[in-house]
């Protein structure tokens, strides 16, 4: 990786008019020094998109990113200790992925006006610490947000209005992916109650962790949902705007269809259910073949519905995407 580095500052010194006018960059197995991310960003002018992957430098490492232009930026697997997005005018999208876990601030956001869209994920083991998203999110206000936990214990803490209301605000679209098939879903009823426009709220429960990467993880021997405890708010809790639930790996069992009853009874707006089937995974595939009990037939598709009591929602369809039709509130 040193190599690399090397050859790739040769090129930035001898080549800057080649460079400078480039808009995308990718840059994959770097270790650099700050200041050659500092004449880096200094350097593209003009870029608008950059990756950075498998990318770091010498610790203590702080990369501080400075950009007129940038709109796009992924840092994926990248061994920085802190990311502090320090000026960054026209960023939209953001993608950050697998920190390290003995920092509790791994990303900060400086001025970031016009993001709207961010993606975190991690594979949090036991030395990773619980975040609370009014904090590790703070100064923005998203519209769109991904939250990735890829199979793993969940790291983030589930907070109520008062502390959620200036980061959530302006959220309109929230997916949740890589949820443990281990854990219960109530916990994550706290995004309806911080995000009061939220529109679409999407569920995805899998476990796809290979033999392998469970060995080299080092995971808590808790349940992985064993610290996001969510203290339900009164009952008559209402929210408004919430019109499209999806559920990814969905399964008959009383978890599901609790949460779903409660989504339900909380969003009075509610028009559409999509229930899709766990797509197929070559890592469980390998592993072994996990119990599926995703509703088929028309009698298992009539109990679904029956347990939802759909006759009491006329303007609500349940949808079965995989099977390529729909239910309106009857078997169909």
């Amino acid at each position: 990786m040193g190599s690399y580095g090397h050859l790739f500052k040769l090129f930035v010194k001898y080549c800057p008019n080649t460079l400078s006018g480039l808009t995308r960059l990718k840059l994959e197995n770097l270790r650099l020094l700050e200041s050659d991310f500092h004449e880096l960003f200094g350097l593209f002018k003009q870029l608008e998109f950059l990756r950075l992957d498998n990318c770091g430098m010498k610790f203590p490492s702080l990369l501080e990113v400075e950009h007129p232009r940038l709109r796009e930026l992924a840092i994926l697997r990248s061994s920085f200790e802190t990311v502090d997005l320090k000026w960054l005018p026209e960023l939209r999208t953001l993608t950050f992925s697998c920190w390290l876990p003995q920092h509790d601030d791994p990303l900060s956001f400086g001025h970031v006006p016009l993001l709207h869209t961010v993606s975190i994920s991690n594979k949090a083991g036991l030395s990773h610490k619980m975040l609370k998203l009014s904090e590790f999110l703070r100064k923005t206000t998203l519209s769109n947000l991904h939250v990735n936990f890829q199979s793993e214990k969940i790291w983030v803490k589930p907070e109520g209005l008062r502390e959620l209301s200036q980061v959530f605000k302006k959220l309109r679209f929230v997916n949740l992916s890589g949820i443990s098939e281990e854990c219960d879903l109530t916990w994550t009823m706290f995004v309806l109650h911080g995000a009061p426009f939220l529109e679409e709220l999407c569920i995805r429960v899998c476990d796809c962790l290979g033999i392998w990467e469970k060995k080299t993880l080092t995971c808590s021997k808790e349940r992985k949902d064993a610290d996001a405890k969510w203290e339900t708010s009164a009952s008559d809790f209402k929210h408004h705007n919430l019109s499209v639930l999806r559920i990814i790996g969905f399964q008959s069992e009383d978890k599901f269809v609790n949460y779903i009853t409660a989504v339900m009874e909380s969003a009075v707006n509610l028009k559409e259910i999509y229930l899709h089937e766990k797509p197929v995974c070559e890592k469980c595939m390998y592993d072994h073949r996990p119990k599926n009990r995703y509703p088929r037939t028309k009698s298992q598709r009539t109990l679904v519905i029956n347990s939802f009591g759909m006759d009491m929602r006329p303007l609500l369809t349940l949808h079965f995407p995989s099977l390529r039709e729909q239910c309106n509130g009857s078997a169909g």
